[in-house]
């Protein structure tokens, strides 16, 4: 197994788990859906856990990998104003500020791992 090959267990496996909250604990992510998004809260939970397990289930399959390289990169960009309204307002979600703007740089880097490991 090559070495790029290699990292994309953990970050499918990542992907896939943290979709799968979206449906267990909606209400958490539902919480963080900045009120400027068109969409219900609930309605972006959904759609976002879906497209997360999608893209991770994606990445484990070598033929699938680009195509599910690319929907995360969308999906990132598309919830890193989440990342921000949580930084903006921590204490609405009872999470330490350092905490939150802490996960702001790690978004892009998330990006770049998605990009290497869909290739």
């Amino acid at each position: 197994m090559s070495r790029s090959s290699s990292s994309v267990w953990p970050l499918g496996l990542g992907f896939i788990a943290i979709g799968a909250l979206h449906f267990v604990r909606p209400q958490f992510f539902d919480q963080i859906v900045p009120p400027q998004t068109p969409l219900a809260p609930r309605t972006a939970t959904l759609l976002s856990g879906a497209a997360e397990i999608a893209g991770g289930v994606g990445l484990l399959y070598a033929p699938t990998r680009p195509a599910a390289r690319w929907g995360l990169l969308a999906l990132l960009a598309a919830v890193f104003p989440a990342n921000i309204y949580m930084a903006q307002h921590p204490e609405k979600f009872k999470i330490p500020r350092g905490v939150a703007l802490a996960r702001l740089p790690l978004q892009p880097l998330l990006a770049w791992w998605v990009y290497r490991a869909g290739r």
